[in-house]
């Protein structure tokens, strides 16, 4: 089923949060379910000109880039959202996501079995930035390029680096054992290199309108 088929339906509608909706969704929604999406990578190769940077000094914030592998994983966090609130929240995350993100529909796989949530395979929507946007950043960069990009960026969510920590920690807390290994060795990096630390950041946070 396309995007639009399922935006047009008459159901409830899955939405994939990869970055900042995996730990805080500003939207109204039924229920959340962790679990992933198959066939990509997700990469910090996207600048941000409004939440994590400025356009005079863009941030770096993660996409999704296909993988040449079908059973690459990607670990997110699935929101249900009714169908009644469908037309505002995508209207909403439209234009939260319009620095150059399309709408994609895919397949949310639920992980780890639950009594009380579903456990099927379901259609989900999640947004993707696409190469030929002005603010995609390229997928050559090293980590310590993106690091240096990073930890000098700060925009109306905050400081970048908190953006690295934030996701990391909930990748952590929702799915131990599981490896990330683009997120978690951008993240070691920050931490050597940081010299603000990270509780500033975290108590920042709750006040964000991002993440």
């Amino acid at each position: 089923m396309s995007s639009m088929e399922v935006e047009n339906d008459q159901n409830d509608v899955w939405i994939f949060g990869y970055g900042s909706l995996v730990w805080k969704a500003d939207f109204p929604y039924e229920e959340k379910r962790t679990g992933y999406v198959k066939g990509f990578l997700r990469r910090f190769y996207q600048n941000s000109i409004d939440h994590r940077g400025t356009a005079e000094q863009p941030g770096r914030v993660v996409t999704l880039m296909r993988s040449n592998d079908s059973e690459s994983k990607v670990w997110g966090m699935g929101y249900r959202i009714a169908n009644k609130d469908k037309h505002q929240v995508l209207q909403h995350l439209d234009h939260r996501e319009k620095n150059g993100y399309e709408r994609h529909s895919v397949r949310f796989y639920p992980f780890p079995w639950s009594q009380q949530q579903l456990n099927d395979p379901q259609p989900i929507l999640l947004y993707v930035a696409t190469q030929d946007n002005p603010s995609f950043a390229g997928h050559n960069d090293e980590l310590e390029t993106i690091a240096e990009q990073i930890l000098i960026s700060a925009g109306q969510s905050g400081r970048n680096p908190e953006y690295v920590y934030k996701l990391a920690e909930a990748m952590r807390l929702l799915y131990p054992g599981e490896e990330d290994d683009h997120l978690f060795e951008l993240e070691k990096i920050l931490l050597k290199r940081d010299q603000t630390g990270t509780e500033g950041d975290i108590n920042r946070s709750e006040l964000s309108k991002e993440g």
